[in-house]
């Protein structure tokens, strides 16, 4: 594993732990502020920018304080000199949720950029896959 890659990977367990605990300042603090987000919920046509990537987070929160899970099973880091990207599988949901669908899995890539020397998001996609 290269030292990008390594920085990149505990960036994403940096976010992920900061999601977890319900931290926006943590969630958002690597991220950059053009960043472009498609996620789960709407909007479908995206997040566009730090202020409407913020809003998205205070419903998930509310989640994970619920007794939500959000945990990572993998994660794959490719770097360049200046962008890279990750992918993960994560599980996701209420423990219904994944009582009722226990291989779903929530699928996370991740566009980076390397400004001024570090690593920043800045892209976002989520999706869930199709356990049927």
């Amino acid at each position: 594993m290269t030292d990008d890659e390594a920085q990149i990977r505990a960036l994403i367990e940096r976010w992920l732990a900061a999601a977890r605990a319900g931290d926006l300042a943590g969630v958002l603090a690597d991220h950059t502020d053009d960043i472009v987000m498609f996620d789960v919920p709407p909007p479908y046509e995206g997040a566009r920018g730090i202020d409407a990537y913020r809003a998205t987070w205070p419903p998930f929160f509310a989640a994970l304080a619920r007794g939500g899970s959000f945990d990572l099973l993998s994660l794959d880091v490719t770097a360049g000199a200046d962008v890279a990207y990750a992918h993960a599988l994560l599980r996701c949901g209420s423990a219904r949720e994944l009582a009722e669908q226990p291989e779903n899995r929530l699928r996370l890539t991740v566009g980076l950029r390397k400004e001024r020397g570090r690593w920043q998001v800045a892209h976002e996609h989520h999706s869930f896959s199709d356990p049927g």
